[in-house]
């Protein structure tokens, strides 16, 4: 059967990055397996077993060079997938062969390789959210004074700036980094400890001394980058890891969801619009059309992922032993491969964010005079007027002005009513002068500077490198 002929899941082909499809590779997994049995043999032989240097020598020499098709030869007829890459190992490794997978499971290899993933998926994870925090930081920075129009229920508000919206996006993400380095923080390989975690193969090993057994999952733990092994577990680590990894990604989904469908919304109201390539086009029929696809593929993915999120929370519920591998290989791989694939998209928009201010302008001065109410009547307070009396009024006019806009399709004139009403002690010059959006937006500039200081900078510090860019495969 040709290639063209069988399922390649999208994510391969449309959606995730070489450097994250590695991670969850044959190649990678089956490496590691070959890395840890390696550091099994140092430490054993480390601790007085009848290990030799010859040995080692030989299993690190094909340490890399995986025979597969030995491998997969004999799990046909074994059908155990750990056993037939330690006979393949064997083949290669011949004076080696006899202690390979000395006192070990295959959650040894399994399960800790596992966690090893699940470590490198998330530093790629981490980079690449520090990336879109990058990009969001310079579009904050250059639109921190530019006011626009905020909402709440999805309706016309009062005032932000384009650049404080966009911490709001930081921010979300910066929680996510913050969770998921503290997952990291707390991450422990499964480490040596026999068929149902008790060690007793390894006490067998070592004659009852329990302090060499100990010291062998140290051993084992610092060579592979661990600061130690899970204190407890039966035959494999807790699936809990798994959930709260996943709930993690799924945290990510979420912000760039909150992400997506805002741009969505502000590029349908014209005033901001993720990139659009020369010969993109955005419909078949419509020739005019501008689709906000990237946008809407974030949006997708992320659903998709905490579909995932939700799978593996239910293993964690139903786990026995490990009669859910299946379930784990797909879910946990596909999550991360979903949520590296929306941060590749978030990092191609953000680093090409539109923004059309006449728009952005004219959406403000449309509305600012409803906004600027509060103000006219304090001031018509200060000069002698009763608060209770104006504040009807100001609700008579503002409902009267938006029936002649929406019902007559004419302009705004709430500023002509209010002058031309007695009962306020202003010129309409007076009025006017209300009537700058800057008056509106508050500290936003402030903010931006004092979060890109006191929290984004820090981000960037810890995680940020060099830039990565992102081109749509499709």
């Amino acid at each position: 059967m040709e290639q063209k002929d069988k399922y390649i899941s999208p994510f391969s082909t449309r959606y995730a990055s070489d450097e994250m499809q590695y991670v969850f590779s044959e190649n990678f997994k089956f490496k590691t397996w070959r890395k840890l049995w390696i550091a099994l043999a140092k430490a054993e032989k480390e601790l007085g077993l009848n290990i030799t240097q010859e040995q080692i020598d030989e299993l690190e020499s094909h340490a890399e060079d995986i025979n597969y098709d030995v491998a997969q030869e004999r799990e046909k007829l074994v059908r155990h997938d750990v056993m037939s890459h330690v006979y393949a190992y064997g083949k290669q490794c011949p004076k080696a062969e006899p202690i390979i997978h000395l006192g070990a499971t295959s959650c040894y290899v399994g399960d800790n390789t596992d966690v090893i993933i699940m470590r490198r998926a998330s530093e790629i994870i981490l980079k690449k959210a520090a990336q879109v925090i990058k990009n969001l930081k310079d579009f904050a920075l250059e639109y921190k004074e530019m006011p626009c129009l905020a909402y709440t229920h999805l309706q016309p508000a009062q005032l932000t700036t384009v650049g404080k919206r966009a911490t709001l996006w930081m921010y979300e993400l910066v929680m996510d980094i913050e969770e998921l380095q503290h997952r990291l923080d707390k991450l422990l390989l499964r480490g040596a400890k026999g068929t149902t975690g008790t060690q007793a193969s390894f006490m067998e090993l070592f004659g009852g001394d329990e302090e060499k057994v100990k010291k062998l999952e140290a051993i084992i733990a610092k060579s592979m980058g661990f600061k130690g092994s899970v204190p407890v577990s039966g035959q494999t680590y807790s699936r809990k890891v798994d959930s709260y990894f996943l709930s993690v990604l799924s945290g990510f989904a979420q912000s760039a969801y909150k992400f997506s469908n805002d741009l969505r919304i502000l590029q349908s109201f014209e005033e901001m619009e993720e990139p659009f390539e020369k010969n993109q086009i955005g419909s078949s029929a419509m020739p005019y059309k501008r689709n906000p696809m990237r946008s809407e593929r974030i949006s997708a993915l992320a659903k998709a992922e905490k579909e995932l999120g939700l799978n593996i929370t239910q293993e964690q519920i139903d786990e026995l032993e490990s009669h859910a591998e299946a379930n784990k290989r797909v879910s946990v791989a596909e999550a991360f491969l979903a949520v590296d694939a929306i941060l590749n998209i978030y990092i191609n928009v953000t680093a090409g964010l539109v923004v059309y201010d006449k728009i952005v302008e004219k959406r403000v001065m449309e509305k600012l005079p409803f906004m600027a109410t509060e103000n006219i009547m304090m001031e018509s307070v200060k000069r002698g007027g009763n608060r209770q009396e104006l504040h009807e009024r100001l609700r008579t006019h503002s409902h009267a002005a938006a029936a002649k806009v929406k019902l007559e399709g004419g302009e705004n004139d709430l500023i002509s009513r209010i002058a031309a009403d007695e009962a306020f002690p202003l010129e309409e010059s007076e009025i006017r002068k209300h009537l700058d959006p800057k008056l509106y937006i508050g500290r936003c500039p402030s903010q931006v500077d004092e979060f890109i200081d006191s929290v984004a900078n820090p981000i960037l510090e810890k995680y940020y490198s060099e830039e990565i860019k992102s081109e749509l495969k499709v």
